[in-house]
């Protein structure tokens, strides 16, 4: 089966790269997951746009690492807006790294991947919680979040 990945895959690829793997582990894994899609001539002409939009969230070495380490330090407390909460501010679902991730972008921070965020638990609670972004092998950083309830 010849797949696009949109994603990294340990041992396969980057996003954009066209790989031929079993029937089995593209129709089960790849697709479902959203990390890859079928190679037709229209998706072959999206390779393009897929490799630039993973680009711009990419971080490319230690360096530039430390650069949007810096870049998100600089930010302060990043504001998130849960969707509702109920008494005692606890919030109906919880927040996601998806949501850490357009928070950061609105505060005016880096555009980053939300498979970088790491939570420990779940954030249920309106308030003042911390997570961290690992950026680079030797480079993680913690953010602090302030969690209102609209």
């Amino acid at each position: 089966m010849k797949l696009i990945l949109t994603a990294d895959v340990a041992n396969l690829g980057g996003p954009g790269d066209l790989v031929d793997v079993k029937d089995g582990y593209g129709r089960n894994f790849l697709l479902p997951r959203g990390l890859a899609i079928v190679a037709t001539r229209g998706a072959m002409k999206q390779v393009e746009t897929i490799r630039r939009t993973q680009e711009g969230k990419r971080i490319r070495d230690l360096d530039h690492a430390r650069e949007v380490a810096g870049e998100i330090q600089g930010l302060g407390k990043v504001t998130v807006a849960a969707k509702a909460a109920g008494e005692g501010g606890r919030l109906f679902g919880s927040i996601s790294p998806a949501d850490i991730v357009s928070a950061v972008k609105s505060a005016g921070g880096p555009n980053l991947d939300k498979r970088l965020v790491e939570i420990a638990g779940h954030i249920k609670t309106t308030g003042s919680h911390s997570v961290h972004v690992r950026l680079h092998p030797d480079v993680r950083v913690e953010l602090p979040l302030a969690v209102q309830g609209t």
